[in-house]
């Protein structure tokens, strides 16, 4: 098998665009199709500072690596979630990653904001799924340090998670969230901008791409992510990719062309009356959990 691009030795097959590539011209696709995603979408301008949610895996450091190599200044956010065992190795990736190519690496630990308590003991205390709850408190602190740091805050959202996510909010309906479902969110007041360069590439690529840039990435998920709902819809679109070639692409580009036809109303934010970010209710529900930590410590 030949390398489409350059008659070298194909290391990859894409069915979806019907190319076979070797290594290099694999990471050269990729970069062409962030570039064409950031200008298409207009994901991020030469002006704009990307401070990128690292987690130590192949998406998050792959995107990282990707910015550079397009041009950015682009700054890393770690967050320490409490995990024992996965966090320290997934922080370890990060840091690693960092250190060998002289960048900024800020780290943030959940420990430190609840009293030292972590995700797997806040989610107990909390009462609620140990994703949800973790999800709440990362876009939380992800959000406050690149508001405050005047950044937009880049994510590793592949295409997988993108049309796992949009297939979940197609089958139930929900007109909200497939109102804010987009490429890029805008900056609201307490709210930083919020963008995902690799909505056009397929997790295969970014793991190829990670793999033939010698990216050190960990191998190992979050142990909490077992049985979620995403990987089993992951699952179906994968079935359905094999049968049909380019589904995933031609159903997110097709929903991205009639987003703007799904209509929600707003909600009501207003600043959290402990730590002034917007919120629905009076106190939001990173500063309630922080409340019930807080009791808990005491106890």
């Amino acid at each position: 098998m030949r390398c489409r691009m350059c008659g070298q030795r194909a290391v990859i097959k894409l069915r979806a665009h019907n190319i076979a590539l070797c290594a290099q011209c694999l990471q050269e696709f990729v970069r062409r199709r962030v570039r064409k995603a950031i200008k298409e979408y207009r994901l991020l301008g030469r002006d704009e500072r990307p401070l990128v949610a690292v987690s130590g895996g192949k998406d998050s450091l792959t995107v990282w690596d990707l910015l550079l190599e397009l041009g950015f200044e682009a700054h890393g956010l770690y967050i320490h979630l409490g995990i024992k065992g996965y966090s320290d190795r997934s922080e370890e990736a990060a840091r690693r990653f960092a250190q060998q190519r002289g960048l900024q690496l800020r780290v943030e630990r959940v420990s430190e904001h609840f009293f030292g308590l972590g995700i797997p003991e806040l989610a107990r205390l909390d009462r609620r799924p140990t994703c949800s709850t973790c999800g709440m408190v990362k876009r939380y602190l992800m959000n406050k340090v690149a508001y405050e740091g005047g950044y937009v805050l880049v994510t590793g959202h592949n295409l997988d998670d993108e049309v796992a996510t949009l297939l979940g909010n197609v089958l139930d309906w929900k007109e909200g969230y497939l109102s804010r479902q987009a490429p890029r969110l805008p900056a609201e007041q307490g709210l930083a901008p919020r963008t995902k360069p690799l909505v056009l590439c397929t997790e295969r690529e970014t793991a190829a791409y990670a793999i033939t840039r010698g990216i050190d990435y960990i191998l190992e998920e979050c142990p909490f992510s077992r049985g979620a709902t995403s990987l089993f819809y992951k699952g179906l679109l994968n079935q359905l990719e094999e049968h049909s070639p380019g589904s995933k692409l031609r159903f997110y580009r097709g929903f991205l062309r009639i987003r703007h036809l799904f209509r929600s109303e707003e909600p009501l934010l207003r600043p959290c009356s402990s730590c002034g970010f917007p919120t629905t209710a009076e106190v939001c529900n990173f500063c309630r959990l922080k409340e019930r930590a807080l009791r808990e410590a005491g106890n």
